[in-house]
């Protein structure tokens, strides 16, 4: 008898599975992005960070090779969806940079909607001056945008943005020379520059900072936190700092305020919980869920208020998860590649703690909290064992799932083991970074993953398939087609595409033309 795994039979359920077309940076087989779907998805989930199988390089590398293959307007729009939509910050700034040289007039345009704090305009400077967009000077075009910038913003707006280093603020000030239009501004200018001004001549804010930091005593200066942690404070000082915290300072700094003793402070703890779960300033903070999650996980100290807090505001964070008619099917990827961090390894300090475990976890029990008939099928080289209650907290859930992490990758093993037991379902979902190499197989026509859902494609005619990819790889175990969508990220701004695709006719390009109806 002939061996099947090299003379296979591809007619019937097969036939409907093209060759694969790349292999991926684990070794395997996969089907390539198109060029606008690869770009899409640098934007979304790309840091320039080393990531388990790719260096910072590469993706720089990869970016500028794909910015080379689309038009420029797919470039500006990429740019504002990544910064609105998917809240990325390094990856839409360089995609500014190459607006630069690719459409000055395209980048005026969006220039104001993606350079939209002190941070992204840093970002912005920084990747010019480097010349990795292929410009090193800001040129006359980009400095007007720059000196816009400055003028659209008051001077108590200038001296909060003036947090950060490498460049300061200070230096865009001396490479971009805005003009100054009031006293005060040119004050502010020269004391962002190191220039002995009037004191007088300084606004409000930064002359109760400076009296502040030459005796920190009576009244903190409301002014960005970190101006004030290389001060010597106290705990009256910290209480002062936290009362009048933002929520996503508040956030970033619960450990802070424990270790400073503001939680014994009385009706602290309460303060800081209402304020953690006020829907109004977690949909204005547009933190991502996993952020929220690396907070919870690290506040065993804090108080249960606090904590409980912290649930419930994953919860109203999670609020667009779609609700899907039918039955859902969720596989998250819980291999060893899913230990990079989510946003990239830094090297050194600034390294999230999130690892794409983690958020794949999330998603999976964000997505089984609002269906709770859903399946759960945690994978790595074959399927594992997860006992999770859907009235459980969003969190109680992804620590369960985070739990089963290490292994090989076989992103078909979950739909192998639903053909086997002859399942129905509806949509089924995928979070990965598609590093799937353990099922390849000689003499097999594409991915096992797509001859997998062929097979469950067959038995569920009307079944969709979402393929959510937590890393900037390029490639996809499943390729886009009427019943397959490829959508990337680890915003809550997923959740939008897949409920689109899971409860409308849209087809699987819905992804790239959300970015294509952006207005620009």
């Amino acid at each position: 008898m002939a061996n099947k795994s090299v003379f296979q039979s591809w007619f019937g359920k097969n036939k409907n599975v093209p060759a694969a077309s790349a292999v991926n940076e684990a070794g395997g087989v996969a089907y390539s992005l198109s060029p606008r779907q690869a770009l899409a998805q640098m934007a979304a989930t790309g840091c320039f960070n080393q990531t388990f199988y790719a260096s910072a390089a590469e993706q720089l590398h990869q970016v500028t090779k794909l910015c080379a293959k689309v038009e420029a307007g797919f470039i500006a729009r990429t740019a504002v969806y990544a910064r609105e939509r998917g809240a990325m910050k390094d990856m839409p700034a360089f995609l500014c940079a190459a607006l630069s040289v690719r459409s000055p007039e395209l980048l005026g345009k969006v220039f104001d909607r993606v350079i939209d704090d002190g941070r992204m305009l840093r970002t912005f400077v920084q990747i010019v001056r480097s010349g990795a967009a292929g410009r090193k000077s800001l040129g006359s075009r980009p400095k007007k945008l720059v000196q816009g910038w400055f003028a659209a913003r008051s001077d108590e707006q200038v001296f909060r943005a003036s947090v950060g280093q490498s460049p300061s603020l200070a230096d865009v000030v001396r490479l971009s020379r805005p003009r100054p239009a009031t006293r005060s501004r040119e004050a502010l200018y020269g004391w962002l520059v190191g220039r002995d001004v009037p004191k007088a001549d300084l606004p409000e804010l930064v002359r109760e900072f400076e009296a502040y930091r030459a005796e920190p005593s009576g009244a903190v200066p409301d002014v960005p936190f970190q101006m004030l942690t290389a001060l010597q404070l106290g705990v009256d000082e910290w209480t002062a700092i936290a009362c009048q915290a933002s929520w996503q300072t508040t956030r970033m700094n619960l450990a802070a305020f424990e270790r400073h003793g503001v939680f014994k402070q009385s009706g602290m703890a309460y303060l800081i919980a209402k304020r953690l779960r006020d829907p109004e300033q977690i949909r204005r903070a547009k933190a991502f869920p996993y952020q929220l999650m690396a907070a919870w996980s690290a506040a065993h100290e804090l108080p249960g208020i606090v904590r409980d807090a912290l649930q419930d505001a994953m919860e109203i964070a999670l609020e667009n998860v779609p609700a899907v008619t039918g039955r859902v099917w969720v596989l998250p990827d819980v291999s060893g590649s899913m230990s990079s961090p989510v946003t990239g390894n830094r090297g050194g300090g600034g390294t999230s703690s999130m690892r794409c475990i983690d958020v794949a976890a999330l998603f999976a029990a964000a997505m089984l909290r609002k269906n709770r008939s859903a399946g759960v099928l945690p994978f790595a080289e074959d399927v594992r064992a997860a006992e999770l209650n859907p009235r459980d907290t969003v969190l109680t859930n992804a620590a369960k799932l985070a739990a089963l992490g290490g292994g090989g990758t076989n992103c078909s093993a979950p739909l192998a083991l639903l053909n086997r037991k002859r399942e129905r379902g509806d949509l089924v979902v995928f979070i990965s970074d598609n590093q799937s190499w353990m099922d390849n197989r000689a003499g097999g026509q594409g991915t096992a993953t797509l001859r997998e859902w062929a097979v469950f494609k067959a038995r569920n005619p009307k079944a969709k398939l979402v393929c959510i990819d937590l890393q900037p790889y390029g490639t996809t175990q499943a390729a886009d087609r009427a019943d397959i969508l490829n959508v990337g990220g680890f915003s809550d701004a997923v959740f939008d595409r897949v409920a689109e695709f899971a409860n409308t006719s849209t087809g699987p390009d819905g992804w790239v033309r959300a970015i294509e109806e952006v207005q620009i």
